[in-house]
C-alpha cells in the first residue's frame, strides 16, 4: 500500500535526500523514490526537496513535471499506460485504449471512481517490435489484444497482479 503524502513527514525527505548524499544531480532519483513512496509528490515534498538540496523550488518542480513517470496529481493505485507511437497505432492501439475505456469506465487521462485505476498514453516503450504495449505501473505488456487487455485488469482489479502473465 502506498503512503500518502499527507502522512509523509519532513524528516522522511530528508531520509531519501540523504541516501543519495544531497547531491543535486541525484535529484531525479531523489524524485523516483519518493514518488515511489508516497505515489505523487505534492507541492510541500517538492519543497522540502528543494529546501533539503539547497535549490530552488522552480527547479525541483521543472524536474518533476518533466517526466511522465514522476506524479505531480494524485493517480489511481495502478497506472496504465499506453504507447502512443506511430508503430503501436498500426498495431492495433485503438482497440486497446478501447477496450480499457470499455473495461473501466474511463478515458484517457482519467482515474476510476474507487481510485483504482488511471489510465494515460505515454512515448515510446521500446517495445515497438512487440507492440501494442502497455505499462502497468512499472510492469510491461506487449502483443496485447482486446482478451489479454481484460484479463490483465481483472487480476490487477483481484490484487492478483504476481500473477499477471
Amino acid at each position: 500500500m502506498f503512503k500518502y503524502q499527507e502522512e509523509i513527514l519532513a524528516g522522511e525527505v530528508t531520509a531519501v535526500v540523504n541516501k543519495y548524499e544531497r547531491k543535486r544531480e541525484n535529484l531525479l532519483r531523489i524524485l523516483q523514490d519518493l514518488n515511489d513512496k508516497t505515489h505523487y509528490l505534492t507541492e510541500n515534498i517538492l519543497q522540502e526537496v528543494a529546501k533539503n538540496l539547497s535549490i530552488s523550488p522552480s527547479e525541483v518542480y521543472g524536474v518533476a513535471t518533466f517526466y511522465s513517470f514522476i506524479n505531480t496529481t494524485p493517480k489511481g493505485k495502478y497506472v496504465i499506460r499506453i504507447c502512443r507511437t506511430i508503430v503501436c497505432d498500426l498495431k492495433g492501439k485503438d482497440k486497446i485504449v478501447n477496450t480499457i475505456e470499455n473495461e473501466l469506465g474511463i478515458k484517457v487521462g482519467e482515474t476510476t471512481k474507487d481510485g483504482k485505476f488511471t489510465l494515460e498514453y505515454t512515448n515510446c516503450m521500446g517495445m515497438c517490435n512487440q507492440g501494442p504495449a502497455m505499462l502497468v505501473d512499472n510492469d510491461i505488456y506487449f502483443n496485447l489484444d482486446p482478451e489479454k487487455v481484460v484479463e490483465i485488469i481483472e487480476q490487477y482489479a483481484r490484487g492478483d497482479k504476481d500473477n499477471v502473465e
